[in-house]
């Protein structure tokens, strides 16, 4: 009989396979071996205990409630270490535990809390919605304005910086053409899981196309206006390609494209990693 722990380490390999984020990985991982954990710490548990008999719904259960009620938590919070989980906390954890059950053909499921405006997405949600911005486009919407606000969004989740400290980057930050894609960032490279090197590279192809009647004085910066900027008395105004976008334009843009597409606000710093 295959073990949880063996099977969990096996569902991780797979996940590493697939090319999920480091920092879903490892939030995958921290929920499950806490859950397993809570399972072994329970009375009348087998010690040999297989992936089926942790999924049991009362296993599940047992450790949900004591997840939301602070129980199982290992660090003190500004409220107190007893302090109940936040709703965003408890959605990661309900959707780990279904996905790991739906990897194992069973079909266990704890019911999902609804998103709460503000908090952080799980990666799973965040991928969802990357997802849609990358291939849905309102009718009037800019193409190439949709496609840099879904690359901007993909590197905010896959990264975890904001907006304001992705906004600097230049086009050389980016090595796409690796066997394992990345980012340079100035602490170190951080490796670009599939779908986000995906929507980068269509990025990369609009700039192109916006930059090429610069013939070769293009700066470099990854972010840049998609369109001519108004007129400015006694200012030449510079070709889009010319000069960085600002934050402010970077925000507007995520602002306008998620309600078009989601009916909602959803600020960008939902999709950075809880």
């Amino acid at each position: 009989m295959t073990s949880a722990q063996e099977t969990i380490d096996d569902y991780l390999d797979e996940l590493v396979g697939r090319g999920y984020a480091a920092g879903t990985r490892r939030l995958r991982e921290g929920y499950l071996t806490e859950y397993l954990h809570h399972a072994l710490a329970t009375d009348g548990t087998p010690l040999a205990l297989s992936a089926e008999q942790l999924m049991e719904p009362e296993r599940a259960a047992a450790w949900y409630n004591d997840a939301r009620a602070g129980l199982t938590r290992q660090r003190n919070t500004l409220r107190g270490p007893q302090a109940h989980a936040a709703q965003a906390t408890q959605r990661s954890r309900a959707i780990t535990y279904n996905l790991f059950a739906a990897w194992l053909g069973l079909p266990h499921r704890l019911e999902l809390p609804p998103v709460t405006t503000g908090e952080h997405l799980d990666p799973e949600d965040a991928h969802t919605v990357i997802h849609q911005l990358s291939v849905r486009r309102p009718n009037g919407a800019n193409a190439a304005t949709t496609i840099r606000t879904a690359a901007l969004a993909a590197l905010v989740a896959a990264t975890g910086r904001t907006v304001t400290e992705l906004a600097h980057l230049n086009v050389e930050d980016l090595q796409l053409q690796r066997a394992q894609p990345r980012l340079l960032l100035e602490d170190g490279p951080l490796a670009l899981d599939e779908q986000t090197v995906r929507i980068l590279r269509r990025w990369l192809r609009q700039r192109a196309g916006i930059t090429a009647p610069l013939k070769g004085s293009d700066p470099g910066h990854l972010w840049i206006p998609t369109k001519q900027g108004r007129p400015r008395a006694g200012h030449d105004t510079p070709p889009p390609g010319a000069r960085r976008a600002a934050i402010r334009t970077l925000h507007h843009a995520h602002r306008n494209l998620v309600y078009n597409l989601l009916g909602r606000p959803l600020r960008p710093g939902a999709l950075r990693p809880a």
